[in-house]
């Protein structure tokens, strides 16, 4: 979703969106972790553009009602998206833990010597929190030839230690969190 639509829901103004899958991508009470916090998935609908309305067009936060219907043309079925902010994304707070305990220190090895062992080409998060501790903002194509990889896998494995509090995303590239400086001690 666009920042602007994100804004706008995290203010409230902003409690549907409509989108065009050729089955439903979201299901109610699911979550999504984005820019402004989690969004949660309160209902999903099919719905056909001839009846939407005046309603759904200020929900969605467009100026009136010929205005949603003109930007829903496309292919696939049309799905109305109702959703609100649950919350602030838990990583955030994770992330900016600038002290470990030896307890919480122990945990976090732990589970990086469990991403190496289940990986098909070996162990790669060392090499990969070094990286990025040594070259932040560096776009991730460049950082993925660096160690000879292909960029969507490592994108793929960046993700998984920022979902340990380790890395965060820049507008380009990445860069140690205060945990993840911690942890490399």
């Amino acid at each position: 979703m666009r920042r602007t639509t994100l804004d706008a829901i995290a203010a409230g103004t902003v409690t549907v969106v409509f989108r065009r899958w050729d089955g439903p991508r979201v299901r109610p009470g699911g979550t999504q972790r984005t820019a402004v916090g989690v969004l949660e998935f309160t209902a999903v609908e099919p719905v056909e553009v001839s009846a939407l309305t005046s309603e759904d067009a200020r929900a969605a936060g467009f100026a009136d009602l010929p205005a949603l219907r003109q930007a829903q043309e496309g292919e696939g079925q049309l799905y109305r998206v109702r959703l609100r902010l649950a919350g602030p994304d838990p990583r955030v707070e994770l992330r900016s833990q600038a002290t470990l305990s030896a307890e919480e220190r122990t945990e976090l090895a732990g589970r990086l010597d469990r991403l190496d062992r289940a990986s098909r080409s070996g162990p790669w998060t060392a090499a990969v929190l070094e990286l990025i501790a040594t070259n932040p903002g560096t776009r991730a194509p460049d950082l993925a030839a660096r160690l000879g990889r292909e960029t969507l896998p490592f994108k793929r494995d960046v993700r998984k230690l920022k979902e340990l509090g380790l890395t965060e995303s820049l507008d380009v590239g990445y860069r140690l969190s205060p945990r993840g400086r911690a942890f490399r001690g």
